[in-house]
């Protein structure tokens, strides 16, 4: 009986093609299955495709059908390939396109396993060894010492008792050496698959040991344990204030969930949280923790991947990519910082990591946790919430002052500049949150008021001079720095706005010194390899100084000693046109407030936030650390506008090169759309983005399937020329 496979080809269409019947060869029938990677003719051309399912018939003859070119591994367990199912309906994209965000690390690019020859200790070196082979005869004879032994000079006695107490080593360590005892019988040379495992740098405060709880704590745990013990599906939200030992309760439940024979994953916002959360956990539970990032090279992340895969490593650290980890029983899933927007992927499908988390707790039986400071309204609507009033070290809270900068030219306000002037001469350590990256915000001419503009997108070109350019945060474009205006030709070309590139260069001016360095942290440095960790250890190592960052200074960084936070500007956020800019704005500001006054000392330290509305109800909120009051009156203010979680929104965008082709097809798109219940808000114009124009479409609906069901069927339609069709669901 020929074996008939159902493959998926990896296609970036928006038409759902597949699956496409396959005919297995019989030297391939014993190991391909569901999630099996193979190499397929597809339309005239070789693609990957996944497996999605096995069939003994197929309605075309199978001597008519194509077979796969060879098979690839590893391939995706089965649950994976169910999940891209799940993933691509509820996110209005294809069963192709989700499968390709699960794909092994490396597996397009041909990463492969790493050979090394390696040097292990055969059974004659070790018998040397124990017959106390004589230090004499030189380098490389052979004779018998005094006491019958192998005669062996030290350093060869040093490399077998080596191999003998660390088991085998890489070749490298000393070639020559070791081929002459190879060439003795007392040594064996091979090559052998060598794992790439990241080094993980150890950032953040780390704790000695398991800490003892506090009783909220044990609360917490309890409930977390027996949920996990009892192997049922349940959701807490674990809302602690910053500095609460939210931490600790996940190693625990983690310790729980693996004792019970379950795998564990745990989700961080920002690759840059990455190493301090890995620190803690490897320290706590050795080599059966695994990373998965994007930082890593493709090497590490396959053999990262595969560990997970063969079940060496039970635990996965990572970002949202993370949620895809191939960890089978499935006992805990925990999402730190579950408010951070950074969840969501940007590319399709635009999937939550925090709504795939709690779809793969269901399938496995297992218990996700999300914690956080700043819980989202939603999850604070929907979920059981465990509560952590109070900082775990003692200390209180930081005190929070708002400075209304209204009428003060300049970026900092005379308490901000005193306050910091003040902490450089007694020698302490501070935050300071700017959320805008570069020199300045854009370049004008101040005779014609010309603004230098992206060619691409309809946004303006930010001043990064250390690079000497402008460039646009949208699509990459950079140019020169002008030196005249090209449409008067003057000199008078001037900057606006402070970023933190600028601040950086002030304030080390100002305040900074050997012994009182200025860091910064933004997009520019963490998107070098390596950047975001050498900065924070670097601020960690360092006795006092400041560190200037975007809002990645805000996102749960455990330092002692930090004494002083600042934010600048904390009401941009309330400027942007979406529903989530209170809820936004509060977390910002209380996120960047628990960074101050942990530690040991308990100090509580001294928050300052600038702004231009002092009355904003998020800001005052925010300073008096009241997350359930702020969390009361945004739920009321959603329910009343039917928003999330009262409401499903779905964005729909269309773009094109061609112009009106964008709006045109929106139009079609809302004929086309009928969803009971819901409303259908545009065609609206978005800006131009890396040369295409943009239209969007909103809809606001009751009810979660019959809207999504309806928006998938209406874009899945083909004969759309020239213009993509983006989804978003849950936009952010």
């Amino acid at each position: 009986m020929t074996l008939i496979a159902q493959v998926e080809p990896l296609t970036t269409a928006r038409a759902r093609l597949g699956p496409f019947d396959y005919r297995i060869p019989p030297e391939l029938s014993d190991s391909v299955c569901a999630g099996s990677v193979l190499v397929i003719p597809f339309a005239g051309r070789e693609l990957l495709g996944i497996v999605v399912g096995l069939a003994a018939t197929s309605e075309v003859p199978p001597a008519r059908l194509l077979a796969p070119r060879r098979a690839i591994d590893p391939g995706l367990p089965a649950e994976l390939v169910e999940l891209a199912g799940w993933l691509a309906a509820e996110y209005c994209s294809t069963r192709a396109r989700s499968l390709s965000l699960m794909l092994p690390p490396g597996t397009a690019g041909g990463t492969r396993p790493r050979a090394r020859l390696v040097a292990a200790l055969g059974a004659a070196g070790a018998a040397a060894l124990d017959g106390g082979g004589s230090g004499a005869g030189g380098g490389g004879g052979s004779g018998v010492g005094p006491a019958g032994g192998v005669r062996l000079s030290a350093v060869q006695r040093k490399l077998l008792e080596r191999l003998r107490d660390e088991g085998p080593l890489p070749a490298s360590v000393a070639p020559a050496a070791l081929r002459r005892l190879e060439g003795r019988g007392l040594v064996e040379l091979e090559q052998r698959v060598v794992g790439r495992r990241p080094h993980h740098a150890a950032v953040g405060a780390r704790r000695a040991g398991p800490a003892a709880l506090e009783p909220a704590q044990r609360d917490a745990l309890t409930a977390i344990g027996a949920a996990v013990a009892a192997g049922v599906k349940r959701s807490f939200l674990l809302h602690g204030v910053t500095g609460s030992g939210k931490t600790e309760v996940y190693l625990r439940a983690a310790a729980a969930a693996l004792e019970g024979g379950r795998g564990v994953i745990v989700l961080v916002p920002e690759i840059g949280l990455t190493p301090q959360t890995v620190g803690r956990f490897i320290d706590r539970f050795g080599d059966t923790v695994a990373v998965l990032h994007s930082r890593l090279g493709a090497g590490e992340r396959h053999d990262e991947w595969l560990r997970l895969r063969r079940g060496e490593a039970r635990i996965c650290v990572g970002p949202r990519s993370a949620v895809f980890a191939p960890i089978d029983r499935l006992g805990l899933i925990v999402v730190d910082e579950e408010h951070d927007p950074s969840y969501k992927h940007e590319g399709d499908p635009r999937y939550d990591a925090r709504h795939v988390a709690e779809h793969r707790a269901g399938t496995h039986g297992a218990v996700l946790v999300v914690g956080s400071a700043t819980p989202r309204p939603e999850s604070y609507h929907r979920l059981p919430r465990l509560r952590l009033p109070s900082r775990v070290d003692g200390g209180r809270l930081p005190e929070v002052e708002v400075l209304d900068m209204r009428g003060t030219r300049g970026a900092l306000h005379a308490r901000t500049a005193d306050a910091l002037a003040e902490l450089r001469r007694g020698g302490g350590k501070a935050i300071v949150l700017l959320n805008r990256r570069g020199w300045s915000n854009f370049l004008f001419c101040v005779s014609c008021g010309r603004v230098w503009g992206c060619p691409l997108c309809d946004v303006s070109l930010v001043l990064h001079r250390a690079e000497a350019l402008i460039a646009c945060h949208h699509c990459g474009h950079r140019e020169p720095v002008p030196g005249h205006c090209p449409d008067c030709g003057s000199t008078s070309v001037a900057r606006h706005g402070v970023g933190t590139e600028r601040l950086e260069h002030e304030l080390a001016g100002a305040l900074g010194g050997p012994d009182h360095p200025v860091f910064r942290l933004d997009g520019d440095v963490a998107g070098v390899k390596g950047g975001a960790v050498a900065v924070l250890r670097r601020f960690e190592r360092a006795p006092s100084g400041v560190l200037i960052g975007t809002q990645m200074v805000a996102k749960g960084h455990d330092f002692d000693g930090v004494d002083l936070g600042v934010v600048l500007d904390a009401d941009a956020t309330l400027r942007f046109p979406d529903f989530r800019s209170e809820e936004r704005t509060f977390a910002l500001v209380a996120q960047l407030a628990g960074r101050a006054g942990r530690g040991p000392a308990g100090r509580g330290g001294r928050v300052l936030v600038q702004t231009i509305a002092p009355g904003a109800s998020s800001i005052a909120l925010a300073a008096r650390h009241d997350s359930d009051g702020f969390l009361a009156a945004e739920l009321g203010r959603r329910q009343a506008l039917r928003y999330p979680p009262f409401g499903e929104l779905i964005r729909i965008v269309c773009s094109s090169e061609e112009p009106g082709a964008a709006f045109a097809a929106a139009q079609g798109l809302r004929a086309e759309l009928v969803v009971p219940g819901a409303c259908v808000l545009g065609p609206a114009p978005l800006f131009r983005l890396r040369g295409r124009e943009r239209s969007q479409l909103v809809v606001k609906g009751g009810e979660r399937a019959p809207t999504v069901a309806a928006v998938g069927a209406a874009v899945a339609v083909p004969g759309r020329r020239d213009v993509a069709i983006s989804v978003d669901v849950d936009p952010q």
